[in-house]
């Protein structure tokens, strides 16, 4: 009789003791005899959870996460995939294979928490994009009042679109969404603004690792904010000779720029950088341009093309490119305005914001 209690206690304390998962179970029309796979990006590399062969559109899969995380659903062979919030609970994907990335998902407490910021969203995403159709059809017509017009109805839905972002945010703390949204909006924020944002989350969500992450950038930002004396740094220049940070500096104006040869932003922008070297590098102004371009062709075509006469380095790592990652840049047109003594004095600073910085410094 006791051997037979133990042995009961013994498999209730097992099933109690079993480890959370997930099942997601397909229902994708036109789908037989597809083999799909449930994969995560992890490190610049997709890394499968598990695949299922599907019978009739029908199959399942399961595994455990330990967090909700952005995946995706994919068809091996058909270029056909959605993505969704997994998390360790039962999910259905329901739809058909040629418009997959439409396909229902239920059962997922985060996905829902998803869906709904894309729904509150919607409105002026569509409107957006009504706007960028007028847009390019005012650029062929070469009408210049009217792009004027629609940049500042951009600019304007752009915030407003910003806003939502971070109402998310603030008023979702404890969702696993928040992390990856305030991840885009740290691109454009301080780092006492990222730091606040996260002490305001959840503590099991303030875990993660993308959270984890943005603090440990908030930590490098603070190194390049305004008022620090900027970090050197020594990258090789178009000839494979290295040049530092520091030999450059001295001049009474110095702009680092991060750019690249790939990157249409940063090619748009550099004949306002070329007016202002121009007009004021007698006075005391120069630049130190710092490309992420992946090859040395792309580089010096871009430099000349461009007609960048100042000096350039880089060591061809693209974003891991050494000194963006000291001055936490993660986009790109960037740059760093320094005084005589090495102390940033402004960032960011593209067209006329930049031109008139620059005419102010060196007219006093």
């Amino acid at each position: 009789m006791k051997k037979m209690i133990y042995l009961i206690v013994a498999v209730l304390m097992t099933g109690c003791s079993s480890e959370p998962e997930f099942v997601v179970k397909g229902n994708i029309q036109d789908s037989d005899s597809v083999t799909f796979m449930l994969q995560k990006r992890e490190a610049g590399k997709f890394i499968t959870l598990d695949s299922a062969l599907s019978r009739n559109g029908i199959f399942k899969m399961t595994g455990s996460v330990q967090f909700p995380e952005m995946v995706q659903l994919v068809a091996t062979g058909r270029q056909k995939r959605v993505s969704f919030y997994i998390e360790n609970s039962e999910i259905t994907i329901s739809g058909n294979l040629d418009s997959l990335s439409f396909a229902e998902v239920s059962g997922s407490k985060t996905q829902d928490e998803y869906q709904s910021f894309i729904d509150s969203n919607k409105p002026l995403s569509e409107k957006y994009s009504n706007l960028y159709i007028e847009y390019q059809s005012a650029r062929q017509e070469n009408n210049t009042e009217k792009i004027a017009e629609l940049e500042k109805e951009a600019e304007a839905i752009q915030n407003e679109m910003t806003q939502l972002e971070k109402d998310f945010v603030k008023n979702n703390p404890s969702s696993y969404v928040s992390p990856s949204i305030l991840n885009s909006l740290s691109f454009e924020m301080e780092a006492s603004d990222i730091e606040a944002a996260i002490n305001a989350m959840d503590t099991n969500v303030a875990k993660i690792p993308v959270v984890k992450d943005l603090m440990a950038r908030a930590q490098v930002m603070k190194a390049v904010a305004i008022g620090q004396k900027a970090p050197d740094f020594t990258l090789n220049d178009v000839n494979g000779n290295p040049v530092s940070l520091s030999s450059k500096m001295g001049t009474k104006l110095l702009l680092i720029d991060f750019w690249a040869g790939w990157c249409n932003p940063c090619r748009q922008e550099n004949p306002n950088v070329v007016r202002v070297y121009k007009e004021f590098n007698k006075k005391g102004f120069d630049v130190f341009g710092v490309s992420l371009d992946r090859t040395k062709d792309e580089w010096v075509e871009a430099i000349a093309a461009d007609k960048l006469t100042w000096t350039h380095v880089s060591d061809l790592e693209y974003w891991n490119n050494a000194a963006a990652k000291l001055y936490a840049v993660n986009a790109i047109p960037a740059n760093f305005l320094l005084d005589e003594n090495g102390i940033i004095i402004a960032r960011n600073l593209r067209g006329e914001d930049l031109y008139n910085k620059v005419k102010e410094t060196l007219g006093k």
